[in-house]
């Protein structure tokens, strides 16, 4: 964060991260982090059994449920470079799954349509995706719950906000 963006932060609000002595294993970045690797984890081993990967499972997931239905749109999606969604519509085809059909109103598109065994298998993932994030709450009651909530919602709104004056960070920011 450069200078100025740092002192607007500190008239507004503490600071709870010091650049001078920073410690790591009390980040946020790393914390979510590493709660995003646990989950990938667990149910990437479960949805093993239907022979899916995470690079799988989550386009086949937002495709079944007509969240995307073109390659550009899957890619910003999910944040990953065409190439790679390729690769893994590609995979999912192959295990027919997943099948690209040229749009009637636009021969250039291409649509994405989850097949019938598509969407048997994309509605195990729900159930997977459940059982995953409750076991990785338990102990949590409702109003422990509804905060973890709220809180993960306002940070990402601050990341929406900061995108949308332009405030990136700096080179030398740490998650």
């Amino acid at each position: 964060m450069v200078d100025t963006e740092r002192s607007n932060l500190s008239a507004t609000q503490p600071l709870f991260y010091d650049r001078d002595a920073y410690v790591h294993e009390a980040s946020i970045g790393l914390l979510l982090r590493r709660v995003t690797d646990s989950l990938r984890q667990h149910i990437d081993r479960r949805l093993a059994a239907h022979d899916l990967t995470h690079a799988q499972w989550m386009p086949l997931f937002k495709i079944a449920k007509g969240e995307t239905d073109t390659m550009a749109a899957l890619s910003r999606e999910m944040c990953l470079d065409p190439g790679a969604t390729t690769r893994a519509l590609d995979r999912l085809e192959s295990k027919g799954l997943v099948k690209r059909e040229r749009s009637q109103a636009d021969r250039r598109v291409v649509k994405l349509v989850a097949t019938e065994a598509g969407c048997a298998v994309a509605g195990q993932v729900w159930g997977v995706l459940a059982d995953v994030l409750n076991a990785h709450l338990a102990g949590f009651d409702e109003n422990e719950y509804a905060q973890l909530i709220g809180l993960l919602q306002r940070m990402l709104a601050n990341g929406e906000a900061m995108r949308g004056a332009g405030l990136t960070g700096g080179a030398d920011e740490q998650p």
